[in-house]
């Protein structure tokens, strides 16, 4: 299926004392400063079942694209990791819907097979853990489309590249499409997204197809 991105949006402030001053310092006035947009505009093709993984450094509009690529999805068929929420009086096993071996199993794919950790409350969870049993419930939801801001960021980066090798493999056996977004470039070997999409400072975005 293919995506055509286009959107423009402009900058709007209001310039403070303190900054007014740093603009006189380096002669930026505030008519030059309103003409500075933020732009994205690109083409993508995503498969079903595929992973997509978007880069770049911090500001340069990752976040905005996955919005906008999540929003041309129907609601009914996404699932976002930042909306699932967790309920601290319940146990992990709780949280994930099916039986007990589909849910250990689903458990496992996002990184909580320990025993102590599947019966605890969520409640007594650490960030990590919380991040990753929010993946855990996103999988069970069944929904065709998975998209995760800042995928694994909070992880330390073994735990995220174990993490990142389970998404791709679910990925391909459940025909589940992953459109994820984070700076870190390390999980890129253990993920190995089908479309890498790469944001750069400067409003370009470079496109990689893994079968191209």
């Amino acid at each position: 299926m293919k995506y055509k991105i286009s959107k423009r949006f402009e900058r709007r402030m209001e310039v403070g004392e303190r900054a007014a001053a740093v603009m006189q310092m380096f002669g930026v006035t505030a008519e030059r400063l309103g003409e500075k947009c933020f732009g994205i505009d690109c083409e993508l093709e995503i498969e079903e079942g595929s992973v997509v993984y978007i880069t770049g450094p911090s500001g340069a509009g990752k976040s905005v694209l996955l919005r906008e690529l999540e929003e041309c999805t129907p609601a009914w068929e996404r699932v976002n990791l930042d909306e699932v929420r967790l309920e601290d009086e319940k146990a992990v096993i709780d949280c994930v819907d099916g039986d007990i071996v589909q849910s250990l199993r689903i458990l496992s794919e996002a990184g909580l097979s320990d025993v102590f950790c599947v019966v605890e409350r969520c409640g007594n969870l650490s960030e990590g853990q919380r991040y990753r049993l929010r993946l855990a419930m996103a999988l069970a939801a069944g929904k065709k489309y998975v998209f995760a801001d800042e995928f694994c960021s909070t992880l330390d980066r073994i735990t995220a590249s174990v993490i990142s090798y389970n998404v791709q493999r679910y990925a391909k056996r459940r025909g589940v499409t992953f459109i994820l977004a984070s700076s870190h470039e390390d999980i890129l070997i253990d993920l190995l997204p089908d479309v890498l999409v790469v944001k750069e400072l400067s409003g370009e975005t470079r496109i990689i197809y893994k079968k191209r």
